[in-house]
């Protein structure tokens, strides 16, 4: 059995210093540090993080004093000024693609009637956006919602950074129907659409295609429904451990692939599980039952 990771999988850059800032902290800081919700949309690392002495809070209200990090998603202004207190030191881990979406939309929002983001509205990504569009801020998750709009004059539509790239095409197209001006902007970010492009390419060579990430994480879960869509054979597991032998049975070649926030290790380790499932299948398959006379 072949096995075959997809390029590009893993660890994204704005999730890499994320963590390393965290991490960091953690070495040099002995009081308590937190982080604005999970800091990564992953199990593991977020189980890491905990046993480090890092926890996340889902508030501003929740603590008193202490470093808190903002996670790569980025965070609205009001949050941000609810932590500006005496006793708080805020780290900003916000990833600078994302940053340069933030400042994309409060300025986009002086000039427009209304700044459409297309995305996951209950995505912490998209609800910081929306507190640099001034009251101008709609989120948009698919075709269908774009379809119900009203006509306007003008509008300006961008994308949650790990969207994909054929549901942003399909909600501009049905704006263009709507609206005299429209501004574009393709905002999903490089290692997002790279990441797609890998993984759909290699479900188009493998028998089974598994997709290792957390169930939360919004790229990931992308990826696994862009793969499904030309492999029915694409699985969907937050830890290496759910792989079973019924996934990969009689496959010769299966590829891994994993969201953003999908450590190396969980890749690595996904591997090894295949493979031992692998040799049990070929063990039994060579097990001769002696006859019966």
């Amino acid at each position: 059995m072949d096995i075959i990771i997809a390029q590009n999988s893993g660890f994204c850059y704005g999730v890499r210093r994320a963590l390393r800032l965290v991490e960091n902290l953690r070495t040099k800081f002995s009081g308590p540090v937190y982080t604005l919700g999970e800091l990564i949309h992953n199990p593991q690392i977020i189980n890491y993080l905990e046993q480090k002495g890092v926890h996340s809070i889902s508030s501003p209200e929740d603590v008193d004093k202490g470093i808190v990090v903002i996670r790569s998603h980025g965070a609205a202004p009001e949050v941000l000024a609810k932590l500006a207190r005496p006793s708080i030191t805020i780290k900003d881990a916000t990833c600078p693609h994302v940053k340069k979406i933030q400042n994309l939309v409060k300025e986009l929002s002086l000039s427009n009637e209304e700044v459409l983001i297309c995305g996951n509205a209950r995505h912490p990504e998209t609800q910081g956006l929306l507190g640099y569009c001034h009251s101008k801020g709609l989120v948009i998750e698919n075709i269908d919602e774009a379809r119900h709009l009203p006509p306007a004059k003008k509008r300006a539509v961008l994308a949650q950074s790990t969207q994909d790239l054929e549901i942003f095409q399909q909600v501009v197209a049905a704006l263009l129907e709507k609206t005299n001006h429209l501004q574009v902007y393709n905002t999903i970010c490089n290692s997002t659409l790279t990441r797609q492009k890998s993984t759909t390419t290699l479900a188009k060579k493998v028998d089974v295609l598994i997709i290792i990430g957390g169930r939360n994480s919004s790229n990931t879960n992308k990826l696994f429904l862009q793969a499904k869509k030309i492999l029915p054979r694409t699985y969907f597991v937050e830890y290496p451990q759910e792989i079973t032998s019924s996934m990969i049975k009689n496959a010769r070649r299966v590829g891994l692939s994993g969201g953003a926030s999908t450590p190396p290790e969980a890749l690595m380790e996904a591997v090894a599980v295949i493979k031992k499932i692998d040799q049990a299948q070929q063990s039994n398959q060579q097990k001769v039952t002696p006859c019966q006379s």
